[in-house]
């Protein structure tokens, strides 16, 4: 059985303040039964990663960065490597956010370098691929996914992709309130497995997380994690008030503690 992997993504939200008393409410809850069973991470902006590193010490919640440059160190001012983060005793790090590929201009070649540096210094890479709005009306959405995951995955071997993590993430239901129906999600994070069987085989497939992002909400969260596919969620809005973000928690451990059961 896949562990359910909760992500939260703070992208560039709140002050200090905020943003430490946030990691504060979430550490006096997780670890309680009704989160069991659920793997949790946060991703703070970079600037607080010190500072919510050190409320979290100790406890069952994985620090993650946003970003990532693909090399270790030199002369490329504003940019954090994969050794700065594991400084932080990071533990993932999101990679080819639709934000950073629509906004950003970013590439799957850079993505890719980026995968592959995050691996080398022991970081899990948050893999995102999703399609817009246009490409899902012009009915490529499958397409766009499979060039994204060939492209941002290249000359990846079995043994490294299995330390991976893909997030599906529909570019047109990211802070927009709606959400891919249950059908529409599973129908891509299907998709995406079958193009990671393909490249890696059933047993490596079988055991990649694919997580989906895009208004999780905890009135939705269970109807969308309850699918085969989908081991869990990568959340943006909802991940910035603790009451949200636990209740998505709760409706993933809920889910794996069913599943445990049978």
């Amino acid at each position: 059985m896949r562990v359910p992997f909760i992500a939260g993504n703070w992208k560039m939200n709140k002050d200090r303040e905020g943003t430490v008393k946030l990691a504060q409410d979430l550490k006096e809850k997780i670890g309680n039964e009704e989160y069991k069973g659920v793997e949790v991470g946060v991703c703070p902006p970079s600037v607080y990663l010190h500072a919510v590193g050190a409320e979290l010490a100790g406890t069952p919640i994985g620090l993650g960065a946003q970003n990532m440059y693909h090399e270790d160190e030199g002369a490329f001012t504003g940019e954090i490597s994969g050794k700065m983060l594991k400084g932080f005793k990071c533990k993932y790090v999101i990679l080819g956010h639709s934000e950073r590929r629509h906004i950003l201009g970013e590439t799957n070649h850079e993505v890719c370098l980026k995968v592959h540096a995050a691996l080398n210094v022991d970081l899990t890479p948050i893999v995102c691929v999703g399609e817009t709005l246009l490409e899902r009306i012009q009915e490529r959405t499958i397409e766009v996914i499979k060039e994204q995951i060939s492209g941002s995955l290249a000359v990846l071997t079995a043994e490294r992709a299995s330390r991976i993590v893909v997030a599906y993430e529909p570019v047109w239901a990211i802070g927009t309130g709606k959400a891919a129906t249950t059908e529409q999600a599973q129908e891509v994070h299907k998709a995406i497995r079958g193009t990671l069987k393909s490249r890696y085989g059933e047993e490596i497939s079988s055991t990649i997380r694919i997580q989906y992002g895009g208004s999780v909400k905890p009135d939705n969260a269970r109807e969308l994690l309850s699918q085969e596919d989908i081991d869990g969620a990568l959340i943006g809005g909802a991940s910035l008030k603790a009451d949200s973000f636990l209740g998505i928690i709760a409706a993933a451990s809920s889910l794996a503690g069913e599943a445990t059961a049978k």
